[in-house]
Order: structure tokens, then sequence, then C-alpha cells
């Protein structure tokens, strides 16, 4: 959901379907799953030539799986990783599996956590997702002719991870960077203190290019997190002043901060104010008179 003037968004054409030579190891291939929330589709990676990985295969879509498995034929597909478990990514690995034999990488299986007040996204995660090699931050996958780095990032999700592509310096950056939109952050599961913490974690690496899992590749990273981080510094000014100012409730500050929004993207919004006001909470700048939830009342703490 874009909601920063202050970020030069790319959102060149990515088309589903079409499989796309983008660097001499990697090759995009984007689901049919166009929406609000995804842009024009998940973003799927192919990396490396003969013996490959394939990175994010996407929702649950019997034709697209065939796409993937007729843009492999001739290549043997040795490893499937997954950067989250959010259902636009993650449960097309397992038909993909079933077709090719090949073992699934990445990202930890996501646990649903219980009691999650009603209206929250956590439902919005693929519980069905079991890995067959859990990847730990760090970790070293090597390929044929490829390595690839497992980068733990949780925020947008708590068992996010980003893969780093040593042999081109670059970083497939999932939901957590990417060029055409800001990252959600929705509890429960996303936690903002973690996705900041996530973002200054990648502003001490060096790659020179990001391929997200929406949208066109961030093209300068560096410059582009600290777009990031000063938007969500920004939205947390804003945030904290609507309610100095007597908007105490979310749906107050969602009506005040995201003027014209659209209908269908409220409760995201309503969600990521939620985000913030978690973390305000934490700090001892905001007080909720209990749990910050979307229905609490909050005031500020001089």
């Amino acid at each position: 959901m874009a909601a920063g003037d202050d970020i030069e968004y790319n959102r060149g054409n990515v088309p589903a379907g079409l499989v796309e030579q983008v660097s001499p190891l990697i090759r995009r291939l984007v689901s049919p799953n166009p929406s609000p929330f995804t842009y024009t589709g998940t973003c799927g990676y192919i990396v490396g030539k003969g013996a490959v990985a394939y990175i994010d295969p996407g929702p649950e879509n019997p034709a697209h799986v065939e796409t993937i498995l007729a843009a492999l034929k001739g290549e043997t597909l040795a490893h499937i990783l997954v950067t989250h478990t959010h259902r636009d990514h993650s449960p097309a690995a397992r038909a993909l599996q079933t077709a090719t034999g090949a073992p699934i990488f990445g990202c930890a299986r996501h646990v649903a956590i219980e009691n999650a007040p009603s209206g929250r996204l956590d439902a919005g995660h693929d519980f069905e997702h079991v890995p067959d090699h859990e990847m730990k931050d760090g970790e070293i996958l090597q390929g044929a002719g490829f390595t690839l780095a497992a980068v733990h990032t949780p925020g947008h999700a708590s068992n996010h991870l980003c893969f780093a592509l040593e042999d081109e310096n670059a970083l497939f950056s999932g939901d957590h960077v990417m060029a055409w939109s800001t990252t959600i952050v929705a509890p429960p599961d996303g936690v903002m203190s973690d996705y900041m913490a996530s973002l200054e974690k990648l502003r001490a690496r060096s790659e020179a290019v990001y391929w997200p899992g929406h949208g066109a590749p961030v093209a300068d990273p560096q410059r582009f997190l600290r777009g990031l981080v000063n938007h969500r510094r920004l939205r947390e000014a804003t945030i904290f002043s609507a309610i100095q100012s007597g908007h105490r409730t979310i749906p107050a500050i969602v009506e005040k901060l995201y003027i014209g929004l659209d209908e269908k993207l409220k409760k995201a919004a309503s969600l990521s104010v939620l985000a913030h006001l978690e973390d305000l909470c934490a700090r001892g700048r905001v007080d909720a008179a209990g749990p910050a939830t979307l229905e609490a009342s909050y005031s500020a703490v001089q």
C-alpha cells in the first residue's frame, strides 16, 4: 500500500506469465494474481542454468504451475525457495514439488497465532507450508553456479527471509522491500519494531540491486532504504500528532491520514496504524489503557 510522497516508487511494467531474463543468472516469471496488494502479481525467480532454484512459486494456481514447468523444460529444478508464507507466495511450492520432486528450502512454517483478534490478517498465511529444510539467518545454499544466503528480515511476516545472490551482488527482497509500494506491516504477525530493525539490517549490507516479491527491481537500494525509514518515521509522527489533536481511535486516525483511500484498503491501513501504535505503546509514547487493539482509545504520553 503506497503511502509516502517522499519515496520515488518504480511502477514499471511487470507483466504476468512472461519469462524474462533480467540478469545473467536470473529469470523472472510473474504469477497471474494482480490485486491492490500484489500489483501485477507475485514475482517468482528462476536462478541459475541447467540445475536451477525457483524462488517464491506463488499462489495455488494449477495453470501457473504448468507455466513454471514449461519455463523449466530441459532443466532440473534442484531447489524451491520461499521467502515467507503469505498465500500469494508459498502454496504453489507444494504443487511444484509434487511435479518435480525438488526439496523446499527457506522460511520456517508459520504457526497460527492463538486468540488473534478478529479482523486481522493472520489468516493470510499458508499454514500448510512445511519446508524440507528451514534456512537460518546467514545459512548458505550452494547451487550449480550460484550461491544464495538467507537473511532473516522479520517485520512484514515473522518468518520472512530475503536471499542474497552473492554472484551478482543482488538480493531477493520478498515483500520486505518493494519498489512499487510501501510494505504492509499488519499485526499480529507483522511487527513494526522488527520491520524497522530489518530495514537497518539491510542498510548495513552492500547489495546493488533488489529483486522484490512484487513489481520492478530496486536499483538504488541504500537510497531507497533511507526513504523507507524516513517514511515510517514521518508516519509515526503524524499518527502521534493526530492523537494529540484528539483523533484517539484508529478509524479516526485513518480518516485523517489516508484521505480518499479506497474502502478496500482501509482494513490494511487500520492494521498499519495499529502496528505503529503497538510500537509507540511499547516505547511509552502512547497509552492505550490496556492492550493496543483496533478498538482501543489512545492518548499521548506527555
